[in-house]
């Protein structure tokens, strides 16, 4: 028969311990004991670890919002357009900039695709640039989109890849810049240049014109004394041929002999005809000196057309030095030392306009001056011929060294200069390949030296 035992019936001080022996592990002699340290002691450190877990994740959540919060502000105060699209050109994430191109709200373009925002004639750009999606490219173009107010807007696209952790392709990711602005302001800007390249060919078609004309005003005195020798020899020609004439007549008409050598003597026939040899030769000459004082300004009317030839520098310093002088009428005392055969591969009428333009600015500074001079002067340096032009005037201030050469400076009086002639030789020079660079002589007068590459 079983008895059984109510706890009611275990008598004081009895515990269960006593009836039932628990395992080693919970004995409490002294290795129990220790064994009870060491396991609250690693559940401290299991709990020490897990709050530092914790601490570093809420450091690491706090860092990964403060990236995301910077990467979104950047992204919205990018002014350029982005997009991020998947493979199949959804738009999964764009920035303000792109809504406020197309005038919606985010919520409606999350989801559609980026062909529905390009007009139709763009459709197969849009969809070379989203290849890059697949090729790992980076693919630039322009696209027009059809933008906010039922405009369109020209974008300057770039597309790149879009990868996940694993590098593997998502889609792509699409910037833009707006340059239909830009493109209206180059064309501004090309039409502008293309205008200021029209007026500067006018402004220098016109400083040669004046300089031309000056020459020939100063050159007009010295076309006078032929004309007038020539039209003197005419007139006393014609005087002779009328007194030929009533001689001749009267030989015809069977005149007597006494009345053919009244005639004769009254006539001065004898002296007429040896007169006639003379004044042609005098007519001949004159007519010659005329055509090659006109020849010499048709060599200075500055043309640039046909092709380039070896010019003889040596000639046209002397006639550029004549031509100059009569211009200026100048009191001056002018030298030239000038190497003979030295020529430059070039168009005369250039090189005429460089060579009067220092000459002629030359006799400008030592026009006030009892002892002016100007000295002129060619040598050959290696590969180059160089052109001295140096005079005795006041000279160029330190200031305005550096300007000589800009188009309109001038230190002359108004009207008087149009600060285009120096500018004008400097793009000759330069054109040439050559070099012009100026300076104060020992003198103290102004130093002008021209490089100019030697014809072949």
């Amino acid at each position: 028969m079983t008895k059984v035992i109510d706890k009611t019936d275990r008598p004081a001080g009895e515990d269960l311990a006593g009836k039932v022996s628990l395992p080693s592990v919970f004995a409490l002699d002294g290795s129990g004991e220790a064994m009870w340290v060491d396991v609250i002691h690693r559940m401290e450190e299991v709990y020490s670890e897990l709050l530092r877990n914790e601490t570093d994740l809420e450091r690491k959540n706090a860092e990964l919002e403060e990236a995301q919060t910077f990467i979104s502000s950047v992204v919205a105060s990018v002014s350029d357009i982005l997009i991020a699209c998947g493979r199949d050109g959804v738009i999964h994430k764009v920035n303000p900039a792109f809504l406020t191109l197309v005038g919606m709200e985010e919520a409606k373009v999350i989801g559609t695709r980026i062909f529905d925002y390009v007009i139709e004639a763009d459709r197969k750009e849009a969809e070379r640039l989203m290849s890059a999606g697949q090729q790992g490219r980076v693919l630039e173009g322009d696209l027009h989109f059809r933008a906010a107010a039922d405009r369109e807007e020209c974008l300057a696209m770039r597309c790149a890849a879009l990868f996940d952790s694993r590098r593997r392709r998502l889609g792509a990711v699409l910037t833009g810049r707006p340059i239909s602005e830009l493109r209206q302001a180059y064309q501004a800007l090309h039409q502008a240049h293309l205008e200021l390249q029209t007026a500067q060919r006018k402004l220098i078609e016109q400083e040669k014109m004046a300089s031309l004309g000056r020459l020939v005003a100063g050159v007009a005195h010295e076309l006078n004394n032929p004309i007038s020798f020539v039209y003197a020899n005419i007139y006393t020609l014609d005087r002779y041929r009328k007194n030929l004439v009533s001689y001749l007549d009267a030989v015809h008409q069977g005149a007597g002999d006494d009345e053919i050598a009244d005639l004769r003597r009254g006539l001065k026939i004898d002296s007429i005809l040896s007169d006639i040899a003379p004044l042609l030769e005098g007519t001949l000459e004159g007519a010659d000196r005329v055509s090659e004082i006109v020849k010499n300004l048709r060599r200075l009317s500055f043309s640039e057309t046909g092709e380039r030839h070896a010019v003889d520098l040596d000639r046209v310093l002397r006639n550029s030095t004549h031509l100059a002088v009569r211009a200026k009428n100048a009191m001056a005392e002018v030298s030239i030392d000038s190497d003979a055969n030295l020529f430059v591969d070039a168009h005369e009428g250039q090189i005429h306009q460089v060579l009067v333009n220092l000459i002629a600015n030359a006799l400008d500074a030592v026009a006030d001056r009892q002892n002016g001079r100007v000295d002129i002067s060619t040598r050959q340096r290696g590969d180059s011929v160089e052109i001295v032009v140096s005079d005795n005037g006041p000279g160029i201030a330190e200031t305005e060294m550096n300007k000589v050469f800009e188009p309109f400076f001038t230190t002359k009086d108004v009207g008087e200069g149009t600060g285009l002639g120096l500018w004008i030789t400097f793009t000759i020079v330069q054109d040439y390949n050559g070099e012009i660079t100026v300076r104060n002589n020992e003198a103290g007068g102004a130093e002008f030296h021209v490089l100019l590459p030697l014809a072949r």
